[in-house]
């Protein structure tokens, strides 16, 4: 059931990360257009392709998280044995999910909770800053989520690994 869930959760990641990107790639057209075509620039459409920048750089981590398309150096762990190398995914997974909800679920929080308690806003667009920082707690959650997931995956195929 949590696999499912999982499945389904990361499918709607993918569709807000494809509608954010479409997203940019109009504001930073419509930039460029209104400052050079018409000469009058917009005042709001950089300070929106930065905001939605930090969304996809963001929330992507947590979907590339999950796809396994993340960055990672795995000369040492191809080498391995099976069994080491079970107890070796074993720890990047709990590291990964204490470095999600210590930094990202916690701090992230903390600075957002602070954004919006101090009611700062953003200069052009004058939206809570809190709402831009939303997506460090959620993408935490993304991302413990996953773990997770990935935690009782190994588990299963250490089990049928031992009968």
């Amino acid at each position: 059931m949590m696999r499912k869930f999982n499945t389904l959760l990361n499918h709607l990641i993918e569709r807000i990360l494809i509608m954010a990107m479409v997203a940019i790639v109009a504001v930073v057209c419509w930039q460029v257009f209104s400052r050079f075509i018409m000469r009058s620039p917009s005042s709001y459409t950089e300070e929106l392709a930065r905001f939605l920048l930090i969304w996809i750089g963001v929330l992507g981590a947590a979907y590339a998280y999950r796809t396994r398309a993340h960055l990672g150096l795995d000369l040492f762990y191809e080498k391995m044995r099976p069994r080491l190398k079970h107890k070796c995914a074993i720890f990047i997974e709990l590291i990964a999910l204490i470095t999600a909800s210590s930094l990202l679920i916690y701090g992230g929080a903390l600075l957002m909770l602070l954004s919006f308690d101090l009611k700062q806003t953003s200069a052009a667009l004058g939206i809570n800053m809190g709402f831009v920082y939303l997506v460090l707690p959620l993408s935490g959650v993304l991302i413990a989520i996953n773990c997770l997931d990935n935690l009782l995956q190994l588990a299963a195929t250490r089990q049928k690994e031992e009968v």
